[in-house]
């Protein structure tokens, strides 16, 4: 075998050890909640708008932070799953309005974001590593946990089957 085709298998075998990893340590790491529908609450967003789910169809909800490096990464993930379907993210610890909007009109994002200044809606939905996100069917029962970055083809599967 030339030493091509063993890096290659080197390189599949080690990248499937990593994606088997991620998804144990992201199971582990999930959080326990005390509700399995999302709250109906009324939420104000940060342009302005308010928000409230009427479970009608499946959602997204994202919580990440503007310091967090997985969740920079994974943001652009997140932008094109809100292009598709209805995603709300939660902005944890990461400053004032202004300095939310303005990081949200640089980076060029525009979904959904709720600034969880201090964190009332992490310490809810129990959160404790960023970025997590939970992913509800179309009638508003929680489906998927993901703690850690996910991929958009991964994201936009867990959203088809939620359908």
């Amino acid at each position: 075998m030339n030493r091509s085709k063993v890096w290659a298998q080197e390189i599949a075998e080690g990248v499937l050890i990593v994606l088997i990893l991620s998804n144990i340590i992201s199971y582990v790491r999930q959080p326990e909640l005390s509700f399995t529908t999302f709250p109906s609450e009324k939420m104000n967003l940060l342009n302005g708008t308010s928000y409230s789910y009427n479970g009608t169809k499946p959602l997204l909800v994202h919580f990440w932070a503007t310091w967090c490096p997985t969740c920079k990464l994974e943001a652009s993930n997140i932008q094109s799953i809100s292009e598709e379907y209805e995603v709300v993210t939660f902005a944890v610890n990461s400053g004032l309005d202004e300095q939310l909007k303005s990081y949200m009109d640089e980076e060029g994002y525009d979904f959904r974001v709720v600034n969880d200044q201090d964190g009332f809606w992490a310490k809810k939905f129990n959160v404790e590593a960023f970025p997590t996100t939970f992913i509800y069917d179309s009638k508003g029962e929680l489906k998927f946990t993901e703690v850690g970055y996910s991929s958009t083809v991964g994201l936009l599967g867990r959203m088809k089957l939620s359908e």
